[in-house]
């Protein structure tokens, strides 16, 4: 995980440590949104269907006047540890937070998943109209930022058209500009060119492919990967 991550994860935790005093107040939840802030909240249980911790730290975000949340993780009392959100609290991130990471148990300890993928074939409220985020290397911050990067490749990773908050993940300083999207390409991996090979700063097509291939383990020769055009919407 990036060391934001479990930053969030430790803080869900922690905050988990101090329930157990009330079965209305059992689980604790941590966000972190773009600027590198962390909200926590806890669940208020009720007959009558209370908030899980989760949906109270959306609220502690907005009441907070914070930006689109990258990273969110909920932790139980008495020691349960890292829980996974019920299917409620995924549709409401998926539709208010679509781009955040959930941190959920796994066989290999912690994992981050986009929410999309804690909802397959999902369900999308039609008039929600969240922010969006577009998620870089922290290593990509200055050609980005300069403006000398405008092109991505990305397999599996839903971007849209139009304003988007562009955040580089695990900068020192939790770097985030507003962005724009002004084109999703599907492309075979096959077909990438080598103008897709300059822009993306390969030094051939073959690198390009071997270099997705890295990021993407697995990636097929016919696989559609998306190439994405964007560009700053600040000078």
């Amino acid at each position: 995980m990036l060391d934001s991550e479990t930053a969030v994860l430790h803080a869900a935790e922690q905050l988990a440590t101090t329930l157990g005093w009330s079965d209305n107040h059992t689980v604790a939840a941590a966000a972190m949104d773009v600027d590198g802030r962390i909200y926590t909240g806890v669940n208020v249980h009720h007959f009558t269907g209370g908030p899980c911790a989760e949906l109270v730290v959306l609220g502690a975000v907005a009441t907070a006047g914070g930006r689109p949340i990258m990273t969110i993780a909920a932790a139980g009392d008495r020691g349960r540890g890292l829980l996974s959100p019920c299917g409620r609290c995924r549709q409401v991130l998926l539709d208010t937070h679509p781009d955040v990471m959930v941190i959920v148990p796994s066989d290999d300890g912690p994992q981050p998943r986009p929410v999309r993928v804690l909802l397959p074939d999902m369900y999308r409220f039609p008039d929600a109209v969240p922010p969006r985020l577009v998620r870089f290397n922290e290593r990509y911050a200055e050609a980005v930022t300069s403006g000398t990067k405008r092109m991505t490749i990305r397999f599996e990773d839903p971007l849209v058209v139009g304003p988007a908050t562009f955040v580089f993940e695990d900068h020192p300083q939790f770097l985030a500009r507003s962005g724009v999207v002004d084109s999703v390409t599907p492309v075979r991996l096959s077909e990438l060119t080598p103008a897709h090979a300059t822009a993306e700063g390969a030094d051939s097509v073959d690198a390009l492919r071997e270099g997705l291939r890295g990021h993407y383990p697995g990636l097929a020769d016919d696989a559609v990967v998306d190439v994405v055009e964007f560009h700053l919407a600040e000078s």
